[in-house]
């Protein structure tokens, strides 16, 4: 039976969010499109009707994948707007992050992988990584000014650093530590200097 074109549409959007899941979970390498269509509750061949290639999928996943990081980004300032940055803090070092392998960061998940793809797969990542920096920016400083464009990127730096590292070993207490450690960093970066508690308007 030939779908109608808002259903391949639909379909085709929900093959994008399951494998921005799936490819946090396992890597891009680490699944097939077989078991990517499976899990989107369809066929293997109405996948090159929607894509051109595995590649494009990764390319729109990724893009799918670091939009929702970002806007989970965004509900924890909302919870907490008179300490945007420690809202991203508290949730992004936490051992709840840690443990959300399909839903947590891209960057933590999937960033070695990203090195080694072709320049759209990047592009998205690049994209993801430069909101980042957009929303921290006002956080630690003046929206526009280069010091706080520099400790935007330190601090990223630090938090994706921590997550991978706190997921990469078995002991606990370690495992704690890092994040521990990277959210008092982050707390030292951000306050020398003039730290601007508001959300940027």
């Amino acid at each position: 039976m030939r779908l109608s074109r808002s259903q391949a549409e639909q379909n085709r959007q929900t093959v994008i969010d399951v494998a921005s899941r799936l490819f946090r979970e396992r890597g891009f390498d680490g699944i097939g499109v077989k078991d990517l269509m499976e899990g989107a509750g369809l066929t293997q061949g109405g996948f090159y009707k929607q894509f051109a290639s595995k590649d494009d999928l990764v390319a729109q996943a990724s893009r799918r994948a670091l939009e929702s990081a970002a806007n989970r980004w965004s509900a924890a300032v909302a919870a907490k707007p008179e300490d945007p940055l420690g809202a991203v803090i508290d949730f992004y070092l936490s051992t709840g992050h840690r443990e959300e392998r399909m839903d947590g960061c891209p960057v933590v998940a999937l960033g070695s992988d990203a090195a080694r793809q072709g320049i759209e797969v990047k592009a998205s990542f690049e994209a993801g990584i430069r909101e980042y920096l957009e929303m921290l920016g006002p956080w630690v400083g003046e929206a526009d000014g280069e010091e706080s464009k520099g400790k935007a990127k330190a601090i990223l730096s630090t938090m994706v650093g921590a997550v991978i590292l706190s997921r990469a070993v078995n002991d606990e207490k370690l495992s704690e530590q890092f994040l521990q450690a990277a959210a008092n960093g982050v707390h030292m970066m951000s306050s020398a200097g003039n730290l601007r508690q508001e959300p940027p308007q």
